[in-house]
């Protein structure tokens, strides 16, 4: 597999890692969100969801797919799980967002938890009913839990976007204010070479 190629890359689990997948609006967003958590050893931006083959971010982006923009994230259970991952993801959008999250519009932005067995799927809908009972939100969890099936990695260019476009406009005023929301909120999970930065 080359990087530039668009592929399915559902059994590419790094060794001793374990796979979460979730959509959360722009994979620019939430790829930083989990770059920066200890115990997550790799994060990719694709699109999952949909029934078409080989999807691309045009055929995404302008609705012209069922897919939506996710992340795969290989994690290391031993140091952080997947109940805790499931904290960062919540917190760090609007699960109560319809096919939107912030000025982007479209089903490609839903907010979607892909489970990879029986215990991800009893997690996250166990966590979901616990989040409508708290009261903390004024809408229902609009989150889907739904099993996963493939992961089209996205192209070359999504990859690592927060940290390669630091003064993109959509970088400073959409995507910042959600790694801050980690720091500020779970300080002990970030990553000590991201906990002094900007």
């Amino acid at each position: 597999m080359t990087s530039t190629e668009l592929v399915n890359i559902a059994t590419e689990v790094q060794e001793g890692s374990e796979v979460a997948t979730f959509a959360g609006g722009c994979f620019w967003c939430t790829e930083a969100v989990f770059e920066r958590v200890n115990g997550v050893n790799n994060v990719v931006s694709g699109y999952t969801g949909g029934k078409e083959k080989n999807p691309t971010y045009a055929d995404v982006s302008y609705g012209r797919s069922t897919h939506a923009e996710a992340i795969q994230i290989y994690y290391d259970p031993k140091v952080i799980s997947y109940q805790e991952l499931l904290e960062i993801f919540f917190y760090t959008h609007n699960p109560t967002e319809v096919n939107r999250q912030g000025p982007d519009v479209g089903t490609q932005y839903r907010t979607e938890v892909f489970y990879h067995d029986a215990n991800q799927k009893k997690l996250a809908t166990d966590y979901i009913s616990k989040l409508n009972q708290s009261g903390d939100y004024n809408r229902p969890i609009a989150t889907k839990v739904t099993d996963y099936t493939e992961f089209w990695l996205a192209e070359d260019y999504h990859q690592n976007y927060y940290e390669l476009n630091p003064g993109n406009p959509y970088i400073i005023n959409v995507a910042v204010p959600k790694v801050n929301k980690l720091k500020k909120h779970f300080p002990s999970y970030v990553k000590k070479k991201y906990a002094s930065e900007k």
